[in-house]
């Protein structure tokens, strides 16, 4: 649902008015289906190693809820669709990033990434911040500064959203050999990790108002969130006993998502109105 509301942001974000009602609904059915598709794959591949982790032992395939010849399937036909959808409602741009991404993350980072190196989320990292730029071609079929700021501000929120859930759950990634940060480098390197991130996350987010993207209602927002972010990172740096806040961290850093992406669409059309 995430990835689809920073597509659908980025398709308002786009244009000074309304987008259009075919690019909104086509971009988002596409979008939306390829996702979920990746996702699929995702689970067809990891299936084997999610009956081993706490985390993901009740999806569909360990639970034996589901084949893995019909989950293949299923993939399959919303990737097809997808991509149909995408091609001849939408623009052929926007499917070719679209299953790009879909490749990244599916198979790129699922089946070689995750496992070849403890850098492998913030590699991987860019296959999930594509959905902005996703919904920005949607609307405009081009790659712009503002769709690669939004790619950006995603980029680098997703290393220490994950990390916070790799210290979370570091027994079990150790145990199934995927070797995340701080299975490999320990959890203090990890926190270090997490603080920079969160301080060049916090900068990045400052860009959009500094080139005149978005005005003070999102600077405020910005910098509200972007702060409160950073208090959780200085927590995990200092508090090594506290086990719950590793994962109170990784919960907040997806409302954290959300709320800005909110802000991004508000200050926009509020900025819209003023030029009317």
């Amino acid at each position: 649902m995430l990835i689809v509301f920073t597509a659908i942001v980025g398709m308002f974000l786009s244009v000074p008015g309304w987008p259009g009602l075919e690019p909104l609904v086509y971009g988002t059915l596409g979008i939306g289906m390829a996702s979920s598709a990746a996702a699929v794959f995702n689970h067809v591949l990891d299936h084997r190693t999610d009956i081993l982790m706490m985390r993901t032992r009740g999806r569909p395939l360990p639970q034996g809820k589901l084949t893995v010849k019909a989950a293949l399937t299923f993939a399959s036909v919303l990737c097809v669709i997808a991509m149909l959808v995408l091609w001849f409602l939408v623009n052929p741009l926007t499917a070719i990033l679209t299953f790009f991404s879909l490749i990244g993350y599916a198979v790129i980072y699922t089946v070689w990434l995750k496992r070849a190196t403890p850098q492998n989320i913030v590699i991987g990292g860019a296959a999930g911040a594509a959905p902005p730029v996703l919904g920005w071609t949607t609307v405009t079929n081009e790659v712009t500064s503002g769709a690669l700021l939004l790619f950006l501000i995603i980029f680098v929120w997703t290393p220490p959203h994950f990390w916070a859930l790799a210290i979370a759950r570091l027994e079990e990634y150790a145990k199934v050999d995927i070797p995340m940060l701080p299975v490999t480098h320990g959890e203090a390197y990890t926190r270090l990790n997490i603080l920079l991130y969160s301080i060049l996350l916090l900068l990045v987010t400052i860009m959009p108002y500094l080139i005149g993207m978005s005005g003070l209602i999102y600077l405020v927002a910005a910098l509200g969130l972007g702060a409160y972010f950073l208090h959780y990172a200085i927590r995990m740096y200092r508090d090594h006993e506290d086990e719950e806040l590793p994962m109170l961290m990784f919960k907040y850093s997806i409302s954290y998502l959300a709320f800005l992406f909110t802000a991004l669409l508000i200050d926009h059309y509020f900025l819209f109105q003023l030029d009317l």
